[in-house]
């Protein structure tokens, strides 16, 4: 499987340079999103710009990222410019379910915005209310 990952402090990109997300290639898809999420990548977004053909076992790939990354973390699905990708996740309905954002820089966003969020629902530092 050809891909390339950008971590950053608060994410990693992982750009998928497949063209075909099958039988193939989704079981070392998962096995990758496993291991970033065991090396505590807080965020993923997981750009699929030069996809252009995914069937069910790389849907359920990329549902193992989403479960990876449902609890207090971002995983965001980016570069679904392929009519046959944006298709397919609008029949099955995994369009309401996951994070499906245009591009990576307003990917890239998104995920500051959500850390902002968190860091405000999580309340004051009750080392910074002593001073």
């Amino acid at each position: 499987m050809k891909y390339e990952i950008d971590k950053q402090d608060k994410f990693a990109i992982m750009k998928l340079g497949e063209e075909n997300l099958n039988s193939l290639v989704a079981p070392i898809l998962k096995s990758e999103l496993v291991i970033l999420s065991n090396e505590g990548i807080r965020n993923l977004i997981l750009d699929l710009t030069d996809v252009k053909f995914v069937d069910s076992s790389g849907l359920s790939a990329i549902l193992t990222g989403n479960r990876l990354w449902s609890d207090g973390k971002s995983f965001i699905i980016t570069g679904i410019d392929h009519p046959s990708v944006k298709k397919l996740l609008e029949i099955s309905r995994l369009d309401s379910i996951l994070t499906l954002i245009p591009s990576v820089q307003e990917s890239v966003d998104y995920i500051y915005m959500e850390e902002i969020e968190r860091e405000l629902n999580e309340g004051p530092d009750p080392d910074m209310e002593a001073m």
